[in-house]
């Protein structure tokens, strides 16, 4: 067995889930962070389709369900917050719709991944990639904090901003697609009576204002919500360093609005977790380039808002893992293979992501506004095997190989 010094970029949710499964295999993670530890706060994320099986394959199905959000699903509300429209986990089954069955906070996940991983994967937190040098030997590595080291293979699972993907493949503008909205992320208090449910409140788009939906989500901790913002927008120009700078952004744009929105944004200048970004794909012809191979969404991003996310990253290590060990270590056989069974997971993903599109949650007309509500609240007369098929079909694309525990451990 060869290329056993394996090194990780990124301790979210590709990364670890990778490290378990490389340690399982015989290999000898170890996982580099940014962050100086676990990251608090967060949005949910779902957990759909084939990467189900992947929890339960990794001994952490009972912890994920034990941490789910209760959410029930998603209600579009007037500005007195009466529900217009309402779509249901019932509705669209197990992983179909814009809430699925199974959600969870995603820094409960990656803690729960973290925990089952960390007695036998060495974690370094504080600390960042800052240079590659690869040969036909290993791959040398110098870190943020000043040393050198080398390892046999490098796994960039360093989100959508990879240090890793524009180390080895360049510039971040060759890989990402503009979806054309910002989405915005933060904890808050909240006072509404939830019961499960995720309250949107839209405002569609006219006299010269974008459309665009705020919401709340209800975290399992009582008096807890994660409020959401979304916004049409071309791209802005803003310091990603400057934390006030994006809240100003938010403000500006939903100042003056009505429902809850007026606490919410009173609430943004104290969140310590706050979130704001470009929705964007990643999308590249080549995972890989020598020793180096890009995993989740360094490598096929779908959109923050596609709710598909979390399931390609976690099914994305589990087949890296598993290639890198039927290999024995060999990732010229690997890569290439854990390319072939993942990319048409991937480009439905992506295609899925794109075709929903963003006029749900940002309408340009009262008229797109009344439409949608129209046929959400149609949803529950339809066939069953038409409501969130999409999805559905989507999440289980790919069919989980039984990889063996002993092949090289």
């Amino acid at each position: 067995m060869k290329n056993r010094s394996i090194l990780v970029s990124g301790a979210g949710i590709a990364g670890p889930t990778l490290a378990y499964w490389l340690h399982k295999y015989g290999f000898h993670p170890t996982v580099v962070e940014r962050a100086p530890g676990l990251r608090s706060g967060g949005h949910a994320v779902d957990i759909r389709g084939t990467a189900r099986q992947v929890a339960d394959r990794t001994g952490i199905l009972a912890q994920v369900r034990g941490a789910h959000t209760g959410a029930r699903g998603m209600a579009f509300v007037d500005r007195t917050n009466k529900r217009v429209a309402t779509m249901s986990t019932e509705v669209f089954g197990d992983s179909g719709g814009p809430v699925a069955e199974l959600a969870i906070r995603r820094t409960d996940l990656a803690r729960i991944l973290y925990s089952s991983s960390r007695d036998d994967v060495d974690y370094i937190f504080g600390d960042s990639i800052t240079a590659i040098e690869q040969d036909g030997e290993g791959i040398g590595v110098e870190f943020d904090n000043g040393r050198s080291e080398r390892f046999d293979l490098l796994i960039g699972a360093d989100g959508v901003r990879s240090a890793v993907r524009r180390l080895v493949f360049g510039p971040e503008e060759r890989y990402i697609r503009d979806l054309g909205c910002y989405v915005s992320l933060f904890s808050t208090d909240t006072t509404l009576d939830h019961d499960g449910w995720q309250l949107m409140y839209t405002m569609p788009g006219g006299d010269g204002r974008p459309g665009r939906t705020a919401g709340i989500y209800p975290q399992s901790e009582p008096g807890r919500a994660l409020a959401g913002f979304f916004l049409r927008s071309d791209p802005l120009s803003y310091d990603r360093g400057d934390i006030d700078a994006q809240k100003r952004v938010v403000v500006r744009a939903f100042d003056g609005d009505g429902w809850e929105i007026p606490r919410m944004l009173s609430a943004i200048w104290d969140a310590p977790d706050f979130y704001f970004d470009r929705v964007v794909q990643v999308q590249m012809d080549s995972w890989s380039r020598q020793r180096a191979v890009l995993l989740g969404d360094a490598a096929y991003c779908a959109s923050p808002m596609s709710g598909i996310g979390t399931s390609l990253a976690l099914v994305g290590a589990y087949i890296l893992a598993g290639e890198l060990a039927v290999a024995a270590g060999d990732h010229l056989l690997a890569y290439p293979a854990y390319e072939r069974k993942m990319r048409r997971f991937v480009r439905a993903a992506q295609e899925f992501a794109r075709g929903a599109g963003d006029g749900g949650l940002m309408p340009d007309s009262r008229a797109q506004l009344r439409l949608r509500n129209l046929s959400i609240r149609m949803l529950p007369y339809l066939p069953k095997r038409f409501v969130g098929r999409g999805m559905e079909n989507v999440a289980n694309t790919v069919a989980l190989e039984d990889y063996p525990i002993s092949v090289h451990h």
